[in-house]
């Protein structure tokens, strides 16, 4: 599949990240002839690169890349190293990158085992956020999607919470007990229309709940995560003042670019990024049921 995006490298080592609440990382020196050092840190995702590629002038643009993630828990899904394709599409939206997403599958559909490849060539089912929680949590996020509502849904299965939870953790607690499980799993599954209470960078939906935003399961397995990304500098600003203040408490705190707003100026273009763990894609394609199985060397053991 040819579209003309620009292929690009960018760096793996960085002085300053965009902050995430949710992501541990790691960090190292780097040392000047003189001894000095400074901070620097692996990528978690290029995407602190590749936005500012964009904000120069780059046409769409993908890349490849070997990501970091600190305090990853052990099992068949994760790896603290990993690889990652990436790409950012210009003047498209997240629903413009789910048909970008099912081309790319049909493409790679003749490299499925014989008992993956359905999952490469049938439309992917679309379920919104709130469509899932209606059918496998049976209540509304419309409804109950505040701190007061979501605790009442919680207690009344039964599931634990702390009393000082926000929303997000609340909506998360009740998205991995109730929805994920419940997930269809034998077809790709595109889950579209997260709660804007949860904090990204992707754009918001004008006075809904919602922002521009899905992610993509296979065989019950999280693969993808795409958004309409958000290009107004005062809700960027806003977002790294908050996640960054959060950062402050992780394990390693990294720096932050407080200037990172300033890249998204009025020529800044329309943009939705798709991150997909290439790791697990390649699992999905082979029918492997462990990240062990598609790499040569996991966690960096012999």
């Amino acid at each position: 599949m040819s579209r003309e995006y620009l292929e690009v490298e960018t760096p793996l080592l960085s002085p300053d990240l965009i902050p995430e609440s949710a992501i541990e990382i790691f960090k190292t020196e780097k040392f000047d002839f003189l001894g000095r050092s400074a901070d620097r840190y692996l990528v978690p995702s290029p995407e602190v690169w590749m936005k500012k590629l964009l904000s120069q002038g780059s046409p769409s643009l993908f890349q490849i890349s070997k990501c970091f993630r600190n305090s990853e828990q052990s099992g068949r899904l994760h790896s603290n190293e990993f690889s990652m394709l990436e790409w950012y599409a210009i003047d498209r939206d997240y629903r413009d990158n789910i048909g970008l997403t099912e081309e790319l599958f049909h493409a790679l559909a003749p490299l499925a085992s014989e008992e993956m490849r359905s999952y490469f060539t049938e439309p992917f089912l679309l379920i919104s956020m709130e469509e899932a929680f209606m059918k496998w949590a049976g209540f509304s996020l419309e409804e109950r999607g505040s701190i007061e509502g979501l605790q009442r849904e919680l207690s009344s299965r039964e599931i634990p919470y702390d009393g000082d939870d926000d929303e997000e953790v609340l909506f998360n607690r009740a998205f991995l007990t109730l929805v994920e499980p419940s997930l269809p799993e034998d077809r790709t599954v595109v889950l579209t229309d997260y709660p804007a209470f949860v904090p990204t960078l992707s754009r918001r939906k004008e006075g809904t709940l919602w922002c521009e935003r899905w992610e993509m399961y296979i065989a019950g397995m999280e693969v993808a995560n795409c958004y309409t990304e958000e290009t107004v500098k005062s809700r960027i600003s806003e977002y790294f003042a908050l996640e960054g203040k959060a950062k402050e408490s992780a394990r390693v705190p990294h720096g932050i670019d407080s200037r990172y707003g300033d890249y998204f100026h009025k020529d800044y273009p329309a943009v939705s990024g798709n991150a997909i763990g290439l790791d697990r894609l390649i699992m999905a394609l082979s029918g492997a049921d462990s990240i062990k199985d598609v790499l040569l060397f996991s966690d960096g053991k012999r």
